[in-house]
């Protein structure tokens, strides 16, 4: 049963901090035994890079409304959390057999032409270095251990098949356990807010899937974020 007394976190819903508003939230960490919510994942506008891993346990309940959440920290605290993504540095210039480009060598090569003449093949190694990529910089979001990461638009799979797209996650505040998928219903019955229970949930690792089919999914009553207000 859905409660007023439990919290939505509506995915690209804003984010305060006590002293202004620190972001929006971009998506959601869950403990999938529970399942439990553990953090949250908040992005300054336009700024990925610093988007931050946040606590559950830091946001104020008593602060919150209908798609937006407050946290009890300041702007300054918020900065100082974990990032949520983690950028690594590639060398990169490595020849097309996965060696330092100045470390490929290639004794000459002529392939046959349309003819069958012999045509000299482009040279790798140092004689083509200028034309490889040059570094690159990888970027992966951080997910703590045994725990998975819920996105929105993430695709919602019915028994029958695809039924819509997450939307946001509803929790128990009492003890962070999440109670139901907020889904928005694709084209084939027109756009509805609902709440789809946990327990009709079996999976969440991609995407996320139900015990239950389209037309039953299609039944249940829409959801009105206002209650929880």
């Amino acid at each position: 049963m859905l409660m007023a007394t439990n919290m939505p976190y509506v995915i690209g819903g804003e984010v305060s901090c006590a002293d202004g508003v620190c972001g929006r939230l971009s998506w959601v960490v869950i403990d999938p035994m529970g399942p439990e919510l553990t953090h949250l994942v908040v992005e300054p506008d336009g700024d990925p890079d610093h988007a931050r891993l946040v606590p559950v346990t830091l946001v104020d309940r008593d602060g919150a409304d209908a798609g937006g959440i407050r946290l009890r920290c300041g702007a300054a605290g918020f900065a100082q959390l974990e990032p949520a993504v983690q950028t690594e540095f590639l060398p990169g210039n490595e020849g097309r057999f996965g060696y330092p480009a100045d470390q490929n060598y290639l004794l000459p090569y002529f392939a046959l032409g349309p003819a069958g003449g012999a045509v000299p093949a482009a040279p790798i190694g140092p004689f083509a270095a200028a034309g490889l990529d040059g570094p690159q910089t990888v970027t992966y979001d951080r997910v703590p251990s045994g725990e998975v990461q819920v996105k929105r638009n993430q695709p919602v799979h019915a028994t029958d098949g695809e039924i819509g797209r997450v939307q946001g996650l509803v929790v128990d505040p009492r003890d962070r356990q999440v109670t139901h998928v907020l889904l928005q219903e694709g084209h084939l019955w027109g756009k509805k807010q609902v709440a789809l229970p946990i327990h009709h949930v079996t999976d969440v690792r991609q995407g996320v899937r139900l015990d239950l089919t389209k037309d039953e999914v299609r039944d249940l009553p829409p959801v009105d974020l206002a209650q929880f207000e």
